[in-house]
């Protein structure tokens, strides 16, 4: 791969060069002027900004807001502990595929397949495109619990919201997905005034953000599931894939990864700030109640949310559900077909209208109908399906942060974008911990009788 820091080497669709141009900015193709103001650099910044945020917020998903949620009514804030030490596991995990896409030109999937052969390339997408599938249902079922709690039809509703999603994504314009994206993401923000409105006690989360500890009296394997379902909701697979053909869609080249960087730092805080939120007013709701460490779903948090806050909440609670699965949907849906694109050899870029690349769009606006239909039919087997999500997850996470750090150790792919020996010394320590936890995950969900023991 080139050394290049305007234009990468391996392009596979021409749409991925041209100018960069982001939801607030346009970056002129070859712009090599120095930024030596801050206002130059502020502007930079703007244009660059998209890919960090969508990627995090997008992790804050139907999923995310269920396993948070649940350590919040069920434990307090005393699993906030978690998400500190998973800080910089998100940071080192994205700004690896960050690498990987700004300087390569080339994504994910297909640099595994090149590298690693058709078994390996093969493995990964087919995984991929199963497990996302599997995670693009669980998004639409908190789409019909949104819509449930608000008193909406869940049939026309979930189906408005596949069509909406599909809508957006199919423009032909990738700055107007992008606006559409952060305006999601901005709408993730409702979470805040609930938050405020519950105001949970600051010195106890303070203290059990860095204080890791299990709590009093709970069932040991209960809390370790629990563990390994917020580091699995966290550091999800299809980031990997989305991030790094985003970035390449986007048209970001080495030039401006330190830009990326702080995009992708931003995103951290979204993720981390929204996740933080749900466990502590979740906690602050139920305290007290009856309902304090029996959870049962997002619809009972919102009932949980409202009796604490007043109505209001709950409602907010439903909207950034809703939210919060649509931006999911779209971005896992995009991972797919960004992840088929590549190693089938087809168009696969926002920059081109449905015309242009049928088969791309074909792919997404067909994960995201089939999905609506499985959750609209009366007696789907949700609950398998969820649990089919976490069993795939442990099948793909181990493998594909594998492959990430092999890939960002070969000089013939990043050249001297290699890692470095910390970098290196730091992610081989994150994937033993990820191996062995994806391990007892996939291990509780196929023998349910190894937690009950």
């Amino acid at each position: 791969m080139t050394n290049d820091t305007n234009v990468p080497s391996g392009v596979l669709d021409s749409a991925h060069t041209g100018d960069i141009q982001g939801a607030f900015g346009t970056i002129r193709q070859g712009d090599v002027a120095p930024r030596t103001r801050t206002s130059m650099r502020l502007k930079t910044l703007l244009a660059i900004i998209g890919p960090g945020l969508i990627v995090m917020v997008g992790d804050n998903d139907a999923g995310a807001f269920g396993t948070y949620t649940q350590a919040g009514q069920n434990y307090g804030t005393r699993m906030l502990w978690t998400l500190g030490l998973l800080i910089p596991v998100i940071y080192v995990n994205q700004e690896m595929v960050l690498r990987l896409g700004a300087v390569t030109g080339v994504g994910h999937a297909r640099l595994i397949l090149e590298r690693y052969g058709r078994f390996w390339g093969a493995f990964s997408v087919i995984d991929l495109f199963v497990l996302n599938a599997l995670t693009i249902v669980t998004e639409f079922i908190g789409i019909s619990l949104g819509l449930s709690y608000l008193g909406l039809p869940k049939v026309p509703g979930v189906i408005a919201a596949a069509l909406l999603v599909i809508a957006s994504v199919s423009s032909g314009s990738f700055r107007r997905f992008e606006r559409i994206s952060l305006v999601l993401v901005a709408g993730s923000l409702t979470l805040i005034p609930i938050f405020l409105a519950l105001h949970p006690p600051g010195a106890r989360m303070a203290r059990d953000f860095v204080l890791p500890g299990m709590p009093v009296g709970a069932d040991l394997s209960v809390v370790m599931l629990l563990i390994i379902a917020i580091v699995g909701t966290t550091v999800a697979p299809w980031q990997l894939f989305f991030q790094q053909s985003y970035i390449i869609d986007k048209r970001i080249t080495p030039r401006f990864i330190r830009y990326e960087r702080i995009d992708l730092w931003i995103g951290i805080v979204f993720v981390i700030v929204g996740a933080a939120a749900m466990m502590a007013f979740s906690a602050a709701a139920f305290a007290g109640t009856p309902g304090q460490g029996h959870y049962t779903d997002a619809l009972g948090v919102a009932d949980g949310v409202a009796a604490a806050a007043g109505h209001w909440a709950g409602v907010l609670f439903a909207i950034a559900l809703i939210d919060a699965s649509i931006i999911g949907a779209a971005a896992v849906g995009l991972s797919t077909s960004y992840a088929l694109g590549d190693v089938l050899g087809l168009r696969h870029s926002l920059h081109r209208r449905p015309s242009e690349a049928k088969a791309f769009y074909a792919i997404f606006a067909g994960l995201l109908i089939i999905s609506a239909v499985i959750v609209i039919i009366p007696g789907s087997p949700l609950g398998l399906l969820t649990e089919g999500v976490q069993t795939l997850a442990g099948v793909l996470l181990p493998s594909a942060t594998v492959f990430l750090l092999l890939l960002c150790n070969d000089r013939g792919v990043l050249g001297p974008w290699v890692n470095g020996r910390g970098m290196n010394l730091f992610s081989g320590v994150v994937i033993a911990i990820l191996v062995m936890l994806s391990t007892v995950l996939t291990a509780s969900v196929l023998f349910p009788q190894i937690s009950s023991a």
